[in-house]
């Protein structure tokens, strides 16, 4: 059984998410207006102007750049390349579709986060929504979990590179590493080890195309695309393995918590 309803739940974890991603932003604490629109009247009656302040401007772009950002601080960039590596390696072009893919990606990182989303709620967004603390200790508590999963995911090669990019020193805790670091080392990391398990998985449907290609060449049949006898013996090979619930395990024991 369930111990909390679905819905609830992803509302949680939206709230929680949508927390986090405006921590990673520069807050803006005192700016002032900026002009927006001016309207001005016949000659002599003088004009009236609209302006519009910095914190409603930087909010508006937020929500425009939230979608990425709340999919690159999670486990989906994994989950989404290896996803889309295995359709090529299966070399079924279009099948699972992308709205298949992405979905499934969606709600496997759902189910990989959901430890991290409940310490988020538990800690930072039940308690603010409830009246018991502060918006900038609930950003400063929901970002705790969220760096700790980013950072045990994260190479600590790739956090060297971007701190010597950035021209930083040299740290003695994860905790120092700056959000702007640890961001794109976080998604090198990820990108590097989606690529690793797609080699792994292209090994096996690649070894079959060279043995089909090999038994066509050997009985004449050069005018045969091997892709044709290829594909349905590696779809077959891959439900008899009962490949999607090995892939899954696979995916979600990948990450370290």
């Amino acid at each position: 059984m369930l111990r909390k309803p679905i819905t609830k739940k992803i509302l949680y974890v939206i709230l929680a998410l949508l927390l986090i991603a405006l921590a990673a932003l520069p807050m803006v604490s005192h700016a002032q207006g900026i002009p927006l629109v001016n309207v001005t009247g016949a000659a002599g009656k003088g004009g009236q102007q609209y302006s519009m302040s910095l914190q409603l401007l930087g909010l508006m772009t937020t929500l425009t750049l939230l979608p990425s950002m709340l999919l690159m601080m999670t486990s989906f960039v994994r989950i989404i390349i290896v996803l889309s590596l295995l359709r090529q390696a299966i070399g079924t072009a279009q099948t699972p579709p992308n709205t298949v893919l992405v979905g499934l990606a969606l709600f496997l990182t759902f189910f990989i986060m959901s430890p991290v989303f409940e310490t988020v709620y538990k800690d930072a967004v039940g308690p603010y929504m409830n009246g018991t603390l502060d918006f900038d200790k609930a950003l400063i508590k929901a970002e705790v979990p969220v760096r700790d999963f980013m950072t045990k995911q994260t190479r600590e090669d790739d956090i060297a590179m971007f701190m010597q990019i950035s021209n930083r020193r040299e740290l003695t805790d994860a905790t120092q590493v700056p959000f702007t670091t640890l961001m794109p080392a976080f998604i090198t990391s990820e990108i590097k080890s989606a690529f690793t398990i797609g080699f792994l998985i292209y090994i096996p449907f690649v070894v079959i195309d060279l043995i089909v290609a090999s038994v066509l060449m050997s009985m004449g049949m050069m005018m045969l695309s091997p892709m044709i006898i290829s594909m349905p013996i590696k779809l077959m090979l891959f439900v008899l393995i009962d490949g999607w619930t090995l892939l899954m395990a696979s995916l979600a024991n990948s990450f370290v918590f």
